[in-house]
């Protein structure tokens, strides 16, 4: 009977411990998920609104800026993320190497730019890639091109930007995770396979690159759901005139529009959740579609 008491007092003292973080992750954390969604059902502009049952899902079908600002991030993602994990995977890999001298510098250099202030470096790229700024200048001393090229005016320069400010940003980040993990690889394993003769690139496939699968599976994960969520560097780079996004909504992704839709223009509360709740949607599919690929099958 002691004992019982003593159980259920440990149990109490226990949630009443926990109480004060419960109570914050629900009014913070919870309401505003569940307030969202009953939000996206509502229709209306400012705080005159009422339910409108399926009509802004209907209206995501034929907003042409909605649809672009989806191909525009999408994009993103295809090309991006790609690109910057199979970067920090070869970094990781040539900084483990234990031969290899300044390792020390060069892994603080590479992961410094997740570190920087997003404003400062968001100003920097503007101004390398500015029509005479450092980049063209750079190009056009090495005969490389012959007129400066449009990288923050012309829709396809303006994305290529993006995309490399965001690989120059997170590649360090994501080469951590990586380099963590291959110091937990047993070397004797790669002894073992030179001994057998088998070749360096061999050894990355065959060896490095399945034992980092949870790893990889993880940054592919979080990269995926950064990219989707993509605001600072368009709302930044490639902003004109106050506005995020340009040239001609070329760089526009969907938490751009959001933010535009609630704070630009006149707030549309209900028809914001909505496109909000897109993001909630693509990331829960491609993140079961990722698990799903890299899921350990059966022979």
């Amino acid at each position: 009977m002691s004992a019982s008491r003593h159980t259920r007092s440990a149990s109490l003292n226990g949630w009443a411990f926990i109480a004060p973080a419960m109570v914050l992750l629900g009014v913070f954390m919870a309401f505003p998920i569940l307030w969202s969604l009953w939000m996206s059902f509502q229709t209306g502009k400012g705080m005159n609104f009422k339910f409108g049952g399926m009509a802004n899902i209907v209206r995501l079908t034929k907003d042409p800026v909605f649809l672009h600002a989806l191909t525009n991030t999408l994009t993103f993602l295809v090309v991006q993320v790609p690109i910057m994990l199979t970067l920090a995977l070869l970094f990781a890999v040539a900084l483990n190497d234990a031969k290899l001298r300044g390792r020390a510098f060069l892994r603080t250099a590479i992961f410094l730019p997740c570190v920087t202030s997003l404003v400062a470096y968001s100003i920097l790229f503007k101004s390398m890639f500015a029509g005479d700024g450092v980049v063209n200048d750079a190009l056009l001393a090495m005969h490389i091109i012959s007129t400066p090229i449009p990288w923050l005016t012309e829709p396809f320069w303006a994305k290529i930007v993006i995309i490399m400010a965001i690989t120059w940003r997170w590649t360090g980040y994501n080469m951590i995770f990586y380099l963590a993990a291959l110091q937990n690889i047993d070397r004797s394993i790669y002894e073992a396979a030179r001994i057998d003769g088998v070749p360096a690139w061999a050894r990355f496939v065959h060896l490095t690159v399945p034992m980092l699968k949870p790893v990889i599976l993880f940054t592919t994960v979080t990269s995926t759901i950064g990219t989707l969520q993509l605001f600072d560097e368009v709302n930044n780079i490639t902003a004109s005139g106050g506005n995020g996004g340009q040239p001609s909504d070329a760089t526009l992704t969907l938490s751009l529009y959001i933010y535009n839709l609630t704070f630009k223009f006149m707030p549309n509360f209900g028809y914001a959740s909505t496109v909000s709740y897109v993001i909630v949607v693509l990331v829960a599919v491609l993140s079961a579609l990722q698990f799903w690929v890299a899921r350990e099958r059966r022979k």
